[in-house]
């Protein structure tokens, strides 16, 4: 099955670990994990002929790269290997998956097909994880590798990274996430693959910051030195020269003490000033490392920002007098156009690459938006040819769809231009041939990250890689930071080569405690495996909510639509309305509660209100506690909606289960409508879309197209046929149901 590929030796030996066990395979970039994945696919299409593949991707321009390869190298037919994306309707994707041999998705639309049963993951005989490193936490990877676990009747999984991280309980997490039971890992070192290797030199080249930025930099680091020394005066800080990072973790600390009712003045004080040293960190960051235009950009909308702001933090801080001697110097600065140094030293780079040979491809990466305009900008007025390369989010008026995105990756494939200025976007795994040079205008901290950037050259010949650090400021910092956490990556991976914690049986022990730990939460959950499955309508917008997530694992048949009413429907009869406790208040403040209860109350015949958290209720806004009572009151007494608690999702779930459960045991087939029908013409679309395998925008077309009911039922299958949107089957399911006998068995 496979054409034009020659697999390497090291391919071949992992695939022959991968073929028997859940594998991750750590490789370094431009080495070949999708040629992995090519021959897998290829053992496992040919064990299981009439299996499917199913490779995710965190991103659509990587997806479309790896539909080229299969399509390249697969004896597959082309219309077989299909794209799933957000652009891709729900419908259209269930068409698909029917007659789809390989399937290429990212997760987060793969999720929600999974929750809604459009695809069957008992179908995929391997799911591949490409970037597998983003397996942590809550990442959609994570839930949709438990699932197949438990669905697949012939499992398999691959997980593929250039980059597992430094630490070795992150690399331990995506193990366990993932199911993995052995693991492949190269380094450049090894025999098997230093021969492949192309050689990357990468070079740092070090710029002075300007005297007349270290002007601002004084100004902003007394500034973050007073608010912080504050914050040490209440106890809640050791030093003022903390980082970033643990700033971020006292702002958690604070965060949670003030949420869980502690109120004292000092909390609240020093919750507002970390906030507060916080912003005043971002703008120094930006001084020294994109240099006083981004900065001043930053702290001039901190001030256009205060005079309606709600925060304290942003009134408080553009009052600080050291605040406002940084704004005003770097406003002369910018006025006066002070060159920043590490773009003069862009430019010379890039136009020496370019004068040198003319045809070289660079990608230029920065953190920040701000400052990939400021370089498409300055190279242009050099006559470079360069095109700007950002995410979906639109901010500023700047943000490129997936297709755009597509277009302007083929036009720099092409040579249509010769510099790429990216954001982050452009890290992970694109395929981009005969790369130059890539310059990273800032270093930056991550190993991950540094890794996936310096992997966009060096793919098929040597390339080179030059990193912009500014003297005397965090570039230094990151520098190091980034280079220490890479070299204890690979320690960790020569560890995981050598002695490998999870083995096989280990792996798999966790997998069926976890699984089997469900089974012992409650009496629903135990009856909910052995007898008929419940249902549950989610609003749409929950998709990615742990509560639908959680009521899948209590097999709960879970299908989500936009719901006018309510975020949950448990019957046709019964509503359930969910409010975080923060939510809650908030919803008392802007008046929005009160309509929501009243509609619940109109349109349903039961509805419950579940307040979900354990914060304190009376605690988290400057709500006094009677008018929270009063509104409690009130939707208990005055419109009979009985008030709900319930601690995490784990806990709501739970509870939306064993309502489903009482509500469809009663004897009664369970609604997905989502409210009363109260006017004829609702009554009618309701009664259409009652029967089986008719939803309400064909019970509309249905009553359109014959004028009543009564036409309906005394129709013919010619005439149904005939309906644009009505097939075979609809048809002959409609005058099964309205000329067979009652009672009568098929």
């Amino acid at each position: 099955m496979l054409r034009d590929f020659i697999p390497r030796l090291y391919q071949q030996t992992i695939l022959a670990t991968a073929a028997t066990s859940n594998c991750l395979v750590v490789l370094p970039t431009g080495l070949g994990k999708t040629g992995v994945a090519l021959m897998l696919s290829v053992q496992r299409l040919t064990q299981y002929p009439n299996s499917k593949i199913l490779m995710l991707a965190p991103t659509k321009p990587l997806c479309d790269q790896h539909v080229d390869t299969f399509r390249k190298h697969l004896e597959i037919p082309p219309e077989k290997i299909v794209l799933f994306t957000g652009s891709v309707a729900p419908e259209k994707r269930e068409l698909l998956w029917k007659d789809a041999q390989i399937i290429v998705s990212t997760p987060q639309g793969l999720e929600n097909d999974t929750i809604n049963q459009r695809i069957k993951l008992e179908e995929v005989s391997l799911l591949i994880f490409d970037e597998a490193h983003h397996a942590t936490k809550e990442y959609s990877y994570v839930w949709l590798a438990q699932q197949y676990e438990k669905l697949a009747k012939f499992p398999r999984i691959l997980a593929l990274t250039a980059s597992p991280g430094s630490d070795m309980e992150k690399i331990k997490e995506i193990c366990t996430n993932l199911l993995i039971e052995k693991v492949e890992v190269r380094t450049e070192k090894d025999a098997d693959v230093r021969e492949y290797v192309q050689h990357i030199k990468v070079k740092w080249e070090e710029v002075e910051f300007p005297e007349t930025f270290k002007a601002v930099q004084k100004f902003l680091q007394s500034c973050r030195k007073s608010k912080l020394e504050e914050v040490q005066k209440y106890g809640y800080c050791n030093s003022v020269n903390v980082s970033k990072g643990e700033l971020l973790g006292i702002q958690g600390e604070l965060q949670q003490k003030v949420s869980s009712g502690e109120k004292e003045f000092e909390a609240l004080r020093s919750m507002s000033l970390v906030a507060e040293a916080l912003k005043v960190e971002h703008a120094l960051e930006l001084l020294e490392t994109q240099g006083v235009k981004q900065s001043y950009t930053y702290l001039r909308g901190l001030q256009q920002e205060a005079p309606t702001s709600k925060t304290k933090a942003v009134k408080n801080l553009v009052m600080d007098e050291n605040f406002k001697s940084a704004v005003y110097l770097a406003e002369q600065l910018v006025n006066e156009d002070v060159p920043y140094p590490k773009l003069i030293k862009l430019k010379e780079l890039v136009e020496k690459e370019l004068g040198t040979e003319p045809s070289s491809k660079i990608i230029v990466f920065t953190q920040f938006r701000n400052s990939a305009e400021e370089i498409v900008k300055a190279l242009e007025e050099k006559n470079i040819t360069t095109n700007i390369f950002v995410g979906q989010a639109k901010k500023n008026g700047l943000g490129f769809s997936q297709k755009q995105q597509k277009e302007i990756l083929d036009r720099f494939r092409a040579g249509e231009f010769s510099v790429l200025v990216a954001t982050s976007v452009a890290e992970e795994g694109l395929d981009i041939p005969k790369v130059d040079n890539v310059i990273f205008y800032e270093p930056i901290p991550s190993a991950i990250r540094s890794i996936q950037r310096r992997g966009r050259t060096g793919r098929l010949e040597k390339g080179e890689v030059t990193v912009l650090v500014t003297k005397g400021t965090r570039d230094e910092a990151y520098r190091w930071s980034s280079h220490h956490k890479e070299k204890r990556m690979y320690r960790n991976l020569e560890t995981l080569k050598k002695e490998f914690g999870y083995s096989s049986s280990e792996t798999k022990t966790n997998t069926n405690h976890n699984t089997n730990s469900n089974a012992t939460l409650s009496q629903f959950e135990t009856k909910a495996t052995e007898s008929a499955i419940v249902a549950v309508l989610a609003d749409h917008r929950e998709k990615n909510n742990r509560i639908v997530k959680e009521l899948i694992d209590l097999n709960v048949s879970v299908k989500t639509a936009q719901l006018e009413l309510a975020d949950y429907l448990v019957s046709g009869r019964v509503a359930v309305e969910l409010k975080t406790v923060p939510d809650f208040v908030a919803s008392i403040i802007d008046g929005r509660l009160l309509e929501q209860v009243r509609d619940l109350k109109k349109n349903f015949e039961r509805a419950v209100l579940v307040i979900e958290g354990e914060e304190d209720i009376y605690s988290v806004r400057k709500v006094h506690a009677n008018a929270i009572r009063g509104m409690l009151s009130c939707i208990v007494l005055d419109f009979g909606i009985p008030v709900l608690y319930t601690k995490n999702p784990k806990d709501t779930a739970g509870l939306l289960a064993v309502m489903a459960q009482r509500e469809q045991n009663k004897e009664r087939d369970f609604s997905y409508h989502e409210r009363k029908p109260h006017s004829l013409k609702e009554q009618q679309e309701f009664f259409i879309s009652s029967l089986p395998g008719i939803g309400v925008q064909t019970a509309k077309l249905l009553l359109e197209h014959f004028g009543s009911i009564k036409a309906l039922v005394e129709s013919n299958r010619e005439e149904l046929v005939a309906i644009k949107g009505v097939g075979d089957k609809t048809a002959d399911r409609l005058i099964s149901l309205f000329e067979e006998k009652y009672g009568k068995e098929q």
